[in-house]
């Protein structure tokens, strides 16, 4: 372990090399590049309003899109203050340590645990034909995340050839050499070229003003909000409850799309604004923390679909869209292994059957997953976002007060209609966590490493669905995931029209531009399920022919 060590004043216009850049990465410092500018945002990491995990997934890799996407011109300016040096000419992106980057000091000798020894200072970019596992373990033998060594990269290893794959690597394997067959070239001119095509297409949809928040269409919001929100109440007060949770979980769903919005910035543009009408919703009206989505939804966008490192694909034991988590997979997000158990093993065979009734279930977890963000105090305690976890809890408090309370246990004349009620309501949601799944689920998860640009990543692990013009309202910017993954700060009203720029870009840089209907959208979905519980079913044969004992047996 390289000792935590003070480094020596530097200017900001100081050319650091590859080997500084590495040692600062192996004593342990968190080194970002944006715009050519070398950022060591260690003091920045604990009062990141986004959390720390998008941050550690940019460490050590030019994260010029990723970062300039999400943040203003404003808060870009803040980000000078933690520079210390800059680089000259295209930088090579390194394995972010919280992925499995290995990092040495060149007053090491050796990589600790792999004993490889190189000359050169070329980062070691783990090939992505290597199994997630192999990462796995090199975390595990390093004692945590935060690795103190130097990533060996861009090596050709003389080798015997390797064993027999397990099922796991061979289906990890076939989707891997699909993906590299169907999307384009990782070099680097091809990946640049996708790029500055990017970067064009981010020019000219801000020069079109699609980043202008349309107010108008926000007072068409807020009135179907009302609308809604007083024909439940209506319905309430002369005894027809079910009609009253009907309207209740269709306004529920409807203000998730605001609070996405919001969450972003992409109403008004302004932080403290935009987080307040966030925390709003989602802790006053909807009983949802949107400073846990927020955590949760950064790391979403900045390593999407990834089995180890993306939460909104981590559901086990109830559902898996890969073999990967056939291997007991380590969430780099919540810190723990995802038990392949006896649990998973039974659910996982049927659940491609059990998809939609999981979901009517989806806000139950919301709220254990918010309380838990709040109650442990997961957020910022200082700076900017020090606020909002007292915020939150007084909105929980208010949101379990008037529902609870105020409409479930006063306004509800027994046990059996409350029950109903509740029910009712939370299931009328789950067409947005369908939605949610649907732009994901059924695309790739294949890590094609570093090499892989930003904008052609969230295009090969992200669908659109096509719907007419007048269903916007019900999908709510959702049904243009791949566009709002490229422009995440644009309001859901102008995603339409850019999706237009967007299949134009698609088919100058050669990346398919995956859109389907939402019937056809829904049915990859599925089909996805069924062919990684076939998988299950098939481990399950093959274990119980070599051992004789069915390995979903075991317990």
């Amino acid at each position: 372990m390289v000792p935590s060590q003070q480094p020596p004043a530097r200017r900001k216009d100081q050319v650091l090399s590859r080997v500084e850049i590495s040692d600062l990465i192996a004593a342990g410092r968190k080194i970002v590049i944006v715009d050519d500018a070398v950022l060591k945002v260690d003091a920045w990491l604990p009062y990141h309003p986004g959390g720390d995990k998008a941050i550690l997934h940019m460490v050590g890799r030019d994260a010029t899109n990723e970062v300039k996407a999400f943040h203003s011109a404003q808060t870009l300016e803040v980000m000078r203050r933690y520079q210390i040096g800059k680089i000259e000419g295209q930088w090579r992106d390194y394995v972010p340590p919280i992925q499995g980057g290995v990092f040495k000091s060149e007053q090491a000798g050796e990589v600790e645990q792999e004993q490889i020894e190189d000359d050169s200072d070329v980062s070691l970019e783990p090939s992505p034909i290597f199994d997630a596992a192999a990462r796995q373990r090199r975390r595990r033998s390093n004692g945590s995340s935060h690795s103190s060594a130097t990533s060996l990269s861009d090596m050709e290893l003389d080798a015997p050839s390797p064993p027999k794959r397990s099922p796991i690597e061979e289906s990890t394997q076939k989707e891997l050499l699909f993906d590299l067959e169907k999307y384009p070239n990782l070099d680097q001119q091809t990946q640049g070229n996708i790029i500055a095509k990017y970067q064009l297409l981010d020019q000219k949809v801000r020069d079109e003003n699609l980043y202008d928040c349309n107010y108008t269409a926000y007072a068409f919001e807020i009135a179907r909000y009302c609308t809604l929100a007083a024909t439940s109440y209506y319905t309430l007060q002369n005894g027809y409850h079910v009609l009253s949770a009907l309207f209740l979980g269709m306004l529920w769903h409807q203000l998730v799309f605001t609070v996405h919005d919001a969450g972003h910035m992409g109403i008004t543009h302004n932080y403290t604004v935009d987080t307040l009408i966030s925390i709003f919703i989602a802790d006053f009206l909807g009983g949802l923390s949107a400073c846990w989505w927020k955590h949760n939804h950064n790391v979403h966008h900045i390593i999407t679909n990834h089995p180890e490192h993306d939460p909104d694909i981590q559901h086990m034991p109830f559902f898996a869209i890969s073999t990967k988590f056939f291997g007991s997979l380590t969430s780099t997000y919540y810190d723990r292994v995802m038990e392949f158990d006896a649990a998973a093993r039974r659910v996982l065979r049927y659940q491609h059957w059990l998809y939609f009734p999981i979901l009517t279930f989806g806000r139950f977890n919301l709220y254990v997953l918010s309380w838990q963000h709040i109650l442990l105090g997961k957020g910022p305690r200082k700076g900017p976002a020090w606020w909002h976890r007292y915020l939150e809890f007084v909105g929980q408090c208010f949101f379990w007060y008037w529902f609870g309370y105020g409409l479930l246990y006063k306004s509800l004349p027994n046990m059996g209609t409350r029950i109903a009620y509740l029910l009712i309501s939370h299931a009328i949601t789950m067409p947005v966590h369908a939605q949610i799944t649907l732009s994901h689920f059924a695309m790739s998860t294949a890590d094609l490493g570093v090499k892989e640009s930003f904008p052609q990543r969230m295009l090969r692990t992200t669908m659109d669905i096509a719907c007419p013009t007048w269903l916007d309202w019900f999908h709510g910017g959702l049904q243009f995931q791949a566009v709002h993954h490229l422009f995440p700060r644009m309001p859901r009203h102008n995603l339409r029209k850019a999706s237009e720029y967007v299949k134009a870009y698609c088919e100058e840089v050669g990346i398919p531009y995956a859109v389907y209907g939402f019937v056809e959208g829904n049915g990859k979905v599925i089909g996805r399920l069924g062919e990684v519980a076939q998988q299950a079913r098939i481990l399950s044969e093959c274990t119980r022919s070599m051992s004789g004992k069915d390995v979903f047996d075991e317990q």
